[in-house]
Order: structure tokens, then C-alpha cells, then sequence
């Protein structure tokens, strides 16, 4: 059978290129780009370096007497915690530390800031907002000055306030801590937590609570005192 000549093949050849059109080609990703696969990947690393920035780079000049100020008294503030710890829930190291008269005019301004917002935010918002001023220093810190370390001690001092509360929360039915006038809350009506914990049905569960808050603050104290001690490591390692 003899093959056709070239002018009878040029219609079969058309209805093929007509039938299976050439695919076009893949635009290639502009310059510095990433393919849309790396994407999510490449935004989680931008995400955790600028946290990281955040939390850990010091951009202010610090000289080298200025760091190991901070280092002392970062090893202060961790004797200090390791007191605290090793006492428990004992108010009488808790509450008789000068800390706690740093937190107690805030403690009571708290009651008068949410006072607006019924009784039961007019009482909790004392212990509210004893824990609420260190943590808006330590953002202050981050976002404003940009200082880390100041923020970890500002965070430790947030934690310390934990701690400080704890006995007055254990004490919701014992009512043995002697409040602002000096009476106990055996001998009369005022104690915070008494009436938060009895509002909430929780009364029978104070110690175990009161245990949870200082568990809590050891925590924050703790980190704070890693973070702290970080940042001055980094600190240290970009001036050399």
C-alpha cells in the first residue's frame, strides 16, 4: 500500500494539532518570590524570628560593667525566688516580704477601678489588677522601650504577685490572715476571697486553689528568670 503523497497528509496533520492544542508553559516565579508550597513554611520562620527578636535582641548599647549589674541582680532576684519557694504557702515570708507592700496599693486600687462592673468585679478586681500592672509594664517594655530584660523582671514581678495572693486565697475559710485594718476575716466581713470562692461554689476547694496560684507564680518566676538570663547571654554574645 503506497504511503500518500505530502499535500493529502497536511489535512490530518492540521485536525491533530487542532484537536491537541499545545499545553501553555508554567509561568516561572517571579525574582525573589517563593513558590506558593514554601510559602506557609517561609511565613512560620518569619513569625518565630520576629518573636524572637522581640523577646531576646537588645538593641540598646549596654556596656560591659551594665551587664554584669544586671547579671547581680538577676542572681538576686533568684535567691529571692528560691526563698519564696522553699516556704510554701507561708504568709508569713509571702506577705511579710517588701514586695508585698508594692502590691497591696494595687491590690486596693483595684477594688475602686472596677467598682463600676458590680460587687463580685469590685472584689476580684483587686488581686486583677495587682497581677495586671507588672504584665502591662513588661508590654511597655517589649513594645515601647525595647528592653527584654527589663520586661523578665517586670514578668518575675508578675509572678511574685501569684505567689502573694496564694495565702489569701488558702485562707478563704480559715479567715486567719489579718486583712487591711488589721483584724482578722474571722472578726469581720471584707475577705476577697471568702466571697469569690463562696459566690462561685468553690469554697470547700481553697487550699487546693490557693496551691494552684502559688504553683503558678513559681512558674512565672521561674521563666522569668531564664528569659532574663537569655537575654543577657545574647546580649553579651553580639558585643563580643
Amino acid at each position: 500500500m503506497e504511503h500518500p503523497s505530502y499535500p493529502a497528509a497536511v489535512p490530518a496533520i492540521q485536525w491533530l494539532v487542532v484537536a491537541n492544542p499545545p499545553r501553555p508553559a508554567s509561568p516561572a516565579p517571579r525574582p525573589g518570590r517563593l513558590s506558593p508550597r514554601r510559602t506557609p513554611l517561609a511565613r512560620r520562620d518569619r513569625r518565630e524570628s520576629a518573636w524572637r527578636q522581640l523577646l531576646l535582641d537588645w538593641p540598646a548599647d549596654v556596656s560591659g560593667p551594665g551587664l554584669v549589674a544586671r547579671a547581680a541582680f538577676l542572681a538576686l532576684l533568684a535567691l529571692w525566688t528560691a526563698r519564696f519557694l522553699r516556704h510554701g504557702l507561708d504568709a508569713d515570708v509571702l506577705m511579710g516580704s517588701f514586695l508585698h507592700l508594692v502590691n497591696l496599693p494595687f491590690h486596693e486600687a483595684g477594688h475602686v477601678l472596677f467598682s463600676p462592673f458590680g460587687r463580685f468585679l469590685t472584689v476580684l478586681g483587686g488581686s486583677l489588677l495587682q497581677v495586671a500592672v507588672p504584665l502591662v509594664c513588661s508590654g511597655a517594655f517589649l513594645l515601647k522601650t525595647r528592653d527584654p530584660f527589663a520586661a523578665s523582671v517586670t514578668t518575675w514581678w508578675a509572678g511574685q504577685s501569684l505567689t502573694d495572693l496564694a495565702p489569701y486565697v488558702a485562707d478563704a475559710r480559715a479567715l486567719r490572715l489579718p486583712l487591711l485594718g488589721g483584724r482578722t476575716g474571722a472578726e469581720v466581713e471584707g475577705h476577697d476571697w471568702e466571697y469569690l470562692l463562696a459566690t462561685l461554689g468553690l469554697l470547700d476547694r481553697d487550699v487546693t486553689l490557693g496551691r494552684l496560684t502559688f504553683g503558678l507564680g513559681a512558674i512565672v518566676m521561674a521563666v522569668s528568670l531564664a528569659w532574663g538570663a537569655a537575654v543577657l547571654w545574647r546580649k553579651r554574645r553580639s558585643d563580643d
